[in-house]
């Protein structure tokens, strides 16, 4: 019970703390592994929202493909059905291979940074390859 009482009142506390600490951050100066591990998150977190953007629209165009297709192959995958199990393919492959970048650095602080790099960067990526299905259709 006491256990739950001070987690619960350390997780109030940081809760409280990190927004005030984030607000103090220049990313574009960014010297501190705190604030480099914090500005990466960051990076990631602005990518992921553009990627979540960039998979509605194509995913909006994939069924308006299906719905033109219909005649063609009424048995096949439909593009969206299609689409989707590439995208949960990637968001796996995407994870695994964050996650073994930033393995070699387990335990030390710029592990972090290691992991919202390879993330922002390879989300970036999918959504250049989301919006360019988008553009050539």
């Amino acid at each position: 019970m006491i256990r739950t009482i001070l987690a619960t009142a350390l997780l109030a506390l940081m809760n409280t703390i990190t927004p005030a600490l984030s607000q103090d951050v220049d990313c574009d100066n960014a010297e501190t592994q705190f604030d480099m591990n914090h500005c990466s998150g960051l990076e990631f977190k602005e990518a992921d929202n553009a990627l979540n953007e960039a998979w509605s629209s194509a995913r909006a165009a994939m069924k308006s493909i299906d719905k033109n297709n219909q005649e063609f192959e009424p048995d096949e995958p439909s593009a969206a059905d299609n689409l989707l199990k590439a995208q949960r393919a990637w968001i796996d492959y995407r994870n695994g291979q964050c996650a073994a970048e930033a393995a070699q650095y387990a335990g030390g602080s710029i592990q972090p940074l290691i992991r919202n790099t390879c993330l922002a960067g390879m989300t970036k990526k999918r959504t250049d390859e989301l919006q360019q299905m988008i553009v050539d259709r």
